[in-house]
């Protein structure tokens, strides 16, 4: 660990990231399954049922968590292949280093902060 709680090794680091995400990925997963059984045991139609649309909005509101973790995932195992190809910290518009305090906060970053900012 360095000073501040950061992981020297990046390595280290975006596997310790990875293990979270896929711990709640496999959460959420869970709990879309477990939302999806109820849908199927409850009144089939929503427009009548007030726990139908409910059901519906919970499934929703989990699918698109389990699409951003998907994400996460991607971006850490595109970090990962950064770190292997010996590019790992340094920012993919200008070439500058990204900086321990973004990479503490984000771990898979792909640009410097100043270069995140001017994104639209």
């Amino acid at each position: 660990m360095g000073d501040h709680g950061v992981v020297d090794d990046p390595r280290q680091r975006l596997q310790h990231e990875r293990e979270q995400t896929i711990q709640r990925l496999a959460s959420l997963t869970g709990d879309y399954d477990a939302v999806v059984a109820a849908s199927l045991d409850t009144n089939a139609d929503d427009e009548h049922d007030p726990e139908g649309t409910t059901i519906a909005f919970e499934r929703s509101q989990i699918g698109a968590l389990v699409r951003q973790v998907r994400h996460h995932l991607a971006e850490l195992d595109a970090a990962l292949a950064r770190v292997d190809a010996g590019v790992y910290g340094t920012c993919e518009v200008c070439g500058s280093a990204i900086g321990d305090a973004r990479l503490d906060a984000l771990p898979a970053a792909r640009t410097c902060i100043h270069c995140a900012s001017r994104r639209p």
